[in-house]
């Protein structure tokens, strides 16, 4: 009997690597063997993260294993401009001769790949071997739409043709019954550097080539979130919040960083509802200037807040604290390298999220019903707090001033304004309900689509549901 097993590609960045770790566990729930590829770099961050003896070789139906990025070394992974070129011109061969590998030396061949969009030139590489083939998409099925209908984009003079938008006082309406797409909602757009722009520009459109011609796109959402957007999108199938659950107390290989497990045994220490929590995600990089305003915002709350402060979240230098604020704190507040973020949002002391708005940190807003801050920093990010802050109204905005800082008053203001607004906490709340609704085993709607999906992996024929339930109000 031939088992089915799955080759999982992610990006190699902690935002795609989480959600796709995580479809990685569900599939193998349902009997779907899965290899899963880190590269030679990720897998060494990941594994130094980990406590020492924590994880073989298999894990819960998964194995691990590596292939080269083709960077020459790290100061090429941080230029994104120079990394794009060098995974696509690299990558495809060594991904190529792994499958290769497997199948001459394996019983259990590789039967299925599922690739990240984000390196969907990956998906020819399946093609070329005739292995039946999907990708998976880990940011908002909003900016799924963006990328696949560049086209229209380009057509309606909205961007021109290296993807710079043309008018920033006008909004695309290419979508009907979908939000109008603002000059900041792209992704390439928000890299400070244009050069950079016209880079990512480039490499997303020759990408998303490739993902439009397959027949599944995995998407990190659910139906109802997102009901306006899915009607657009033939073969988009919703399969989350891919968000984990408490399977094992083992650590999981996807975390970057090594998370500091006390800060839950502060947690516990503070009362209900009171926790400012604060974190920029992975890649976020602010001026000393801002972390000073930052910290000082936080101070003036008088209230407790958990801090992630990277070690590199100030670029080229660790971050600089004001003055004696790190003693004057002490009880206040706790500084951090890194968390396990879904614990911690889910603890009862956590009152709200100040977040840069990635989506795998929205989604875990919401599946908590933590009221949101929101401080984007690029890609995606914008888009998402449109969504937090305008359509699904369960946050709020930071607004800078005229030199692009965020100011302490303005902090310490806008934190104070989210945890008294009642009508806030009441839709996150209700929005927090229907995401368990979507993955509930046995009736949720993405449950179910996923469900389907490793029916067709296994050679049966299935239906997937996006259009079954009303819109948001």
């Amino acid at each position: 009997m031939v088992v089915p097993h799955a080759l999982v590609v992610p990006y190699p960045a902690q935002g795609h690597v989480d959600p796709l770790m995580e479809l990685s566990h569900r599939l193998a729930k349902l009997g779907i063997l899965v290899t899963f590829v880190h590269t030679e770099f990720s897998h060494a961050h990941v594994m130094a993260a980990l406590p020492e003896n924590c994880f073989g070789e298999y894990n819960g139906g998964i194995r691990l294993v590596t292939i080269p990025d083709g960077a020459a070394n790290d100061e090429e992974r941080r230029d994104r401009s120079r990394f794009f070129v060098v995974i696509k011109r690299s990558m495809p061969s060594f991904l190529e001769e792994l499958i290769v590998k497997i199948n001459e030396r394996e019983e259990n061949k590789i039967t299925y790949v599922i690739v990240d969009g984000f390196i969907g030139f990956l998906l020819n590489v399946a093609e070329k071997l005739k292995i039946p083939r999907a990708a998976f998409f880990p940011a908002s099925t909003w900016q799924l739409a963006i990328l696949l209908n560049i086209g229209k984009l380009l057509d309606s003079g909205f961007i021109n043709h290296n993807g710079s938008v043309q008018n920033y006082d006008k909004a695309a309406d290419i979508l009907e019954d979908v939000h109008p797409i603002r000059p900041k909602h792209p992704c390439w757009v928000n890299y400070k550097d244009v050069k950079w722009q016209v880079i990512c520009f480039k490499y997303l459109c020759n990408n998303f080539e490739a993902v439009k011609h397959v027949d599944h796109i995995l998407c990190n959402s659910f139906s109802e979130l997102e009901l306006p957007v899915f009607r657009h999108l033939n073969g988009a199938v919703p399969i989350g919040p891919l968000l984990s659950a408490n399977r094992s107390t083992l650590p999981q290989p996807s975390s970057f960083w090594a998370e500091d497990l006390s800060c839950i045994d502060w947690l516990d220490q503070q009362p209900n509802c009171s926790v400012i929590y604060v974190s920029f995600g992975s890649m976020t990089v602010l001026r000393q200037q801002q972390i000073s305003e930052l910290a000082l915002g936080l101070e003036l709350t008088g209230r407790p807040f958990l801090w992630v402060c990277r070690p590199d979240l100030m670029e080229f230098s660790p971050a600089i604290y004001p003055d004696g604020f790190l003693d004057r704190v002490s009880k206040q507040g706790r500084v951090v390298n890194w968390t396990p973020q879904k614990e911690v949002l889910s603890h009862p002391s956590v009152a709200c999220f100040l977040t840069h708005c990635g989506w795998n940190s929205a989604l875990e807003g919401l599946s908590n019903g933590v009221p949101m801050l929101c401080w984007p920093y690029f890609f995606d990010q914008f888009q998402n707090q449109t969504y937090i802050v305008e359509l699904w109204k369960v946050g709020l905005a930071l607004a800078e001033d005229s030199l692009g800082i965020v100011r302490k008053e303005e902090i310490k203001e806008k934190i104070e304004d989210l945890i008294k607004n009642d009508g806030i906490r009441k839709r996150v709340t209700e929005l927090k309900d229907k995401v368990r609704k979507a993955v509930m085993d046995g009736s949720g709607v993405s449950t179910r689509n996923l469900e389907c999906f490793a029916s067709t992996m296994k050679g049966a024929k299935a239906r997937f549901t996006t259009n079954n339930t009303e819109k948001l109000q």
